[in-house]
């Protein structure tokens, strides 16, 4: 359980820095000059990627918390768990945010029909990235008689 802790706490170390990075950025744009040119679909696709980030920051946070609110009280299998979870949730907030961000970010300088690509080019990579590439290499050990804990 310890090991899988740590590195559970080292992949939400990498999450939680981008998640930041793409968060600070998002707050800052309506600071610029251009924000009250853009239009309604802009505005909404701006507040949502916000929100996903937003909640995808705190859900990346979350095991940090337990940790604390549940130090020396013997529930590190719990953590695990419940860490496991919110990480596999936060990646999942992340890649609604991110493909958010490249459709709000393709509208506002190349139109709506690149904007309509990106967003969907986002999900294809995300999907054979995160989810395609991993799946192959555990079917790949398991036909190999490779454990894949």
């Amino acid at each position: 359980m310890d090991r899988n802790w740590d590195e559970l706490l080292q992949e939400l170390r990498v999450t939680q820095t981008g998640l930041q990075i793409l968060t600070g950025f998002l707050v800052s744009i309506p600071f610029q000059q251009r924000f009250s040119d853009i239009t309604s679909l802009q505005q909404t696709l701006y507040l949502g990627a916000l929100a996903v980030a937003l909640t995808a920051t705190l859900t990346v946070l979350a095991p940090a918390s337990f940790h604390r609110l549940l130090f020396r009280q013997q529930e590190k299998e719990w953590l695990v768990r419940m860490g496991n979870r919110f990480a596999r949730a936060g990646l999942a907030l992340s890649a609604v945010a991110i493909a958010l961000v490249a459709w709000l970010l393709f509208d506002v300088v190349l139109g709506r029909t690149a904007g309509q690509i990106a967003v969907g080019s986002v999900i294809v990579l995300v999907v054979v990235l995160w989810y395609g590439v991993p799946l192959v290499a555990r079917r790949r050990s398991t036909v190999a008689g490779t454990p894949h804990s």
